[in-house]
């Protein structure tokens, strides 16, 4: 486990067979105050005694069970005695290890479905009678194996749950994990906590003490330098570590000319007058600006400016005596994205996979089991101002990855005059906390449009807002259509070559929030 993972607190371990919510399950784990942590389906059983968990959950997957290739499981696992419940794709692959049946109907089960339970249960209250759950499946169980109790079904489903409480197996068809079962959460609480015996006790003062302890081990006596983002999560990270290892630990702030309006001054003033931490503070923009000169590649874009970044802290380390280690502010989110053995590479992350081979530094990373509202409550534990704790989520490479094409100096001084406009009237409206991120982008086109009485040829500015609870997935926000004006009449009338803006409504997936 790495630095920061709550070794102390019972754990849950969530096997990923390559379902979309894999990440979802193990947040709503958290959510019932168990620690999680996501694992391949190659996981062995050996493996699994090694890491002692307190229960374990077999996540949903796009795959059939009965085709030739199918993930599997270590079948050995099931014969542990530790608490298991199977969820959809899971719960069938318990079923046919087992000696149950898997069978393809003619109809499946996509969306709300009815489900009715038996008095067997222990999943679900049996008194509630039909219960609306969330149904995502072609394939069902048709036979349970032998020891196993059949205690729901729905019209398409005859073995919508299966329960064997000798074992210590339970299993689900439909998707617990998801809003749209309203009482899933409870399900996963009556697992967690009644069949798997497994405490509420992971808070974020228990991370906090977990992270200390796993971060004076690693660093012991030597020196940590952390580079500050500007962004809640390095902020967060560095108040974790200087809390660990006091005036051991020096922060470098590397202004890249990539920073959205004011921040770099603020970014100084908290760290340096507020929080006491040493802070080395760099101007380098026209470094970063020379290495992105006529780069236009997204993935390109990120590799330089990761690397440019080392560079520059290597530069600005060198008076510092030991220092050995790296703090990073790399979060659960960004291992997924930039791809683990079973999630595949979406776009890889200026904190993970822009990081040059050469790397003289080993890396700390508190944070990097954490998902973002995680985070805030550490931070907040920790006594971060809110202007740091709920700042919105920004990228390690900055505006360099919200101005499609090239970066200039000019485009990014255009970007940060309609970025202040937007974060400005979203921040009026009420709405800074309600969403998830608000944000501009400039596109690499120009369109034609009319000012006053003379024809323009112009950029447009894309306005971007989405609501999300984990960064996996978000639903593009539903903005009031005056508030939309407002920020639109603004941003044409005092930003500098913009003549027409537009709002994205793409939800993640199909896109991610980022445009690059």
């Amino acid at each position: 486990m790495s630095s920061g993972t709550a070794k102390s607190e019972q754990l849950v371990l969530v096997i990923d067979f390559g379902a979309q919510y894999a990440q979802l399950i193990a947040r709503r784990v958290r959510e019932a105050r168990v620690y999680s942590e996501i694992v391949s389906h190659t996981i062995s059983s050996q493996e699994v005694k090694d890491l002692a968990p307190a229960a374990i959950i077999l996540s949903g997957g796009p795959k059939s069970v009965r085709v030739d290739g199918a993930p599997m499981l270590d079948e050995e696992i099931y014969n542990l005695g530790i608490p298991i419940l199977g969820i959809c794709y899971g719960a069938q692959l318990m079923a046919l290890q087992l000696g149950g049946e898997v069978s393809r109907f003619d109809q499946g089960e996509y969306g709300r479905t009815q489900l009715t339970v038996t008095p067997a249960t222990q999943l679900l209250d049996a008194n509630v009678g039909e219960q609306s759950v969330w149904m995502s499946h072609f394939d069902c169980i048709t036979k349970v194996p032998e020891g196993f109790e059949a205690t729901a079904s729905t019209p398409n489903a005859p073995v919508a749950m299966l329960e064997n409480k000798q074992r210590n197996l339970w299993a689900a068809q439909f998707h617990p994990e998801v809003v749209h079962t309203p009482g899933g959460q409870e399900l996963l609480c009556r697992f967690l906590h009644d069949l798997a015996g497994c405490d509420p006790t992971w808070t974020p003062g228990s991370v906090i003490d977990d992270s200390i302890a796993a971060i004076t081990a690693q660093v012991g006596d030597r020196r940590a330098i952390c580079g500050l983002s500007g962004g809640v999560d390095s902020a967060v990270a560095a108040a974790l570590v200087h809390k660990a290892i006091g005036s051991r630990l020096t922060c470098i702030y590397v202004d890249t000319g990539l920073m959205r309006s004011g921040e770099s001054d603020q970014v100084v003033e908290t760290f340096e007058k507020h929080q006491g931490i040493e802070l080395i503070h760099v101007q380098a923009a026209d470094r970063f600006f020379a290495g992105l000169a006529g780069v236009t590649d997204p993935e390109e874009k990120r590799k330089i400016i990761g690397e440019l970044f080392i560079r520059v802290f290597e530069e600005a380390s060198g008076g510092i005596a030991d220092a050995d280690y790296l703090v990073q502010g790399t979060l659960y989110p960004d291992v997924i994205e930039s791809g683990t053995a079973d999630a595949a590479k979406i776009k890889s992350h200026h904190n993970v996979g822009g990081l040059p081979d050469d790397l003289s530094f080993d890396l700390v990373e508190p944070l990097r089991n954490l998902f973002k509202d995680e985070v805030r409550r550490v931070g907040s534990e920790l006594g971060l101002p809110d202007e740091i704790v709920w700042r919105q989520p920004f990228p390690g490479p900055g505006l360099g990855v919200r101005i499609i094409g090239e970066v200039t100096p000019d485009k990014v001084a255009t970007l940060q005059d309609a970025d202040l406009i937007v974060r400005e009237e979203i921040a009026a409206a009420g709405l800074e906390r309600e969403l998830w991120q608000a944000f501009a982008v400039l596109p690499d086109i120009k369109s034609v449009g009319v000012m006053g009485d003379e024809r323009t040829y112009a950029h447009p500015i894309i306005i971007r807002a989405v609501n999300s609870d984990d960064v996996m997935t978000a639903d593009w926000a539903r903005l009031p259509y005056d508030l939309l004006e407002k920020m639109s009449s603004r941003i044409i009338n005092e930003v500098t070559d913009i003549n027409r803006v537009a709002y994205d409504i793409t939800s993640k997936p199909p896109g991610t929030i980022e445009w690059e």
